[in-house]
């Protein structure tokens, strides 16, 4: 397995000047290290990707190459609107140290499955590096059923599928449809029922601000014993089920602001939370009790 167990989706920390803030980044990173976190993703949509230069989707992932000091693994997104955009970007990932990707479907196009099959048919012939297919409609356009999600499987170098549709039947379904793929939860309001169904990861956001609690329950439901990983969910569902919304990104850059992590603000369009928004997220950290990490 190359993505067993939690692997955060990591924030892209910005400073006062709006610059990629890597001492941040480093800090975070080895936060989440030292609280069991097993890889690292970064340049995927958590990480405000699209708003990144080609050189900061650089910097952000030789950052956490450092940082992970060959621990773990990590993985770049390299997701884009076409083809050799996606090939340029998987190079320069590989340049910089990652040892895995992350595709979405092209953006802004919604292909036939010939055309997404040849898309990362395309990209998986042009590196070493092994590939995860990433469904997310919400982020690509595009929904990738069960059946074209195992013929992904069948592409020399794409290893796992993320699974995001925010449909958690998606997984048992997968999991039955190919003995290709590592089957990933991808969306953090149904670990649970991923876990229990048979996913061997979790590619996560709310990990970011509380990643002690996120292990603890992949490690109950791996040990069956779900009494305990039901209460660990309770806790961590108000915030898990930010995940799925398109403030996802500020709602947990401020929880992790509340936990004395560096969340700090986003880039445009992306704008500040209301007071009400604030208000939801200081609800949902308050939610996971005195365990939270600090």
């Amino acid at each position: 397995m190359r993505f067993e167990g939690v692997v955060p989706a990591a924030l892209t920390p910005f400073d006062e000047d709006g610059e990629v803030d890597t001492g941040a980044l480093a800090r975070n990173a080895e936060w989440l290290l030292e609280n069991g976190a097993t890889g690292l993703v970064g340049t995927g949509t958590m990480g405000e990707a699209q708003s990144l230069s080609t050189a900061e989707r650089r910097l952000v992932i030789e950052t956490l190459v450092e940082a992970g000091g060959g621990r773990v693994t990590v993985t770049a997104g390299v997701s884009s609107e076409t083809p050799a955009r996606s090939i340029a970007l998987a190079a320069d990932a590989a340049a910089a140290g990652a040892g895995a990707l992350m595709l979405l479907p092209p953006f802004g196009y919604e292909g036939d499955a010939r055309e997404i099959e040849a898309f990362y048919r395309s990209v998986a012939e042009s590196t070493e590096l092994p590939i995860m297919a990433y469904n997310n409609p919400k982020a690509s356009g595009t929904d990738m059923p069960p059946a074209l999600i195992a013929r992904l499987g069948e592409i020399d170098g794409v290893v796992a599928i993320k699974e995001c549709s925010g449909d958690a039947r998606r997984l048992a379904e997968l999991l039955n449809a190919t003995d290709e793929l590592e089957v990933l939860v991808g969306g953090d309001d149904w670990a649970l029922e991923g876990f229990c169904a048979g996913a061997t990861g979790w590619i996560s956001g709310v990990v970011n601000v509380a990643p002690r609690e996120c292990v603890e329950l992949f490690r109950l439901c791996r040990e069956g014993r779900l009494q305990e990983a039901r209460a660990v969910y309770a806790r961590i569902l108000p915030l898990a089920r930010l995940d799925m919304h398109p403030k996802l990104v500020q709602f947990f850059k401020a929880g992790m602001d509340l936990v004395g992590r560096e969340g700090g603000p986003c880039r445009p369009p992306r704008l500040e939370l209301t007071a009400e928004e604030r208000r939801r997220v200081e609800d949902a950290v308050a939610a996971l009790g005195a365990g939270v990490a600090g």
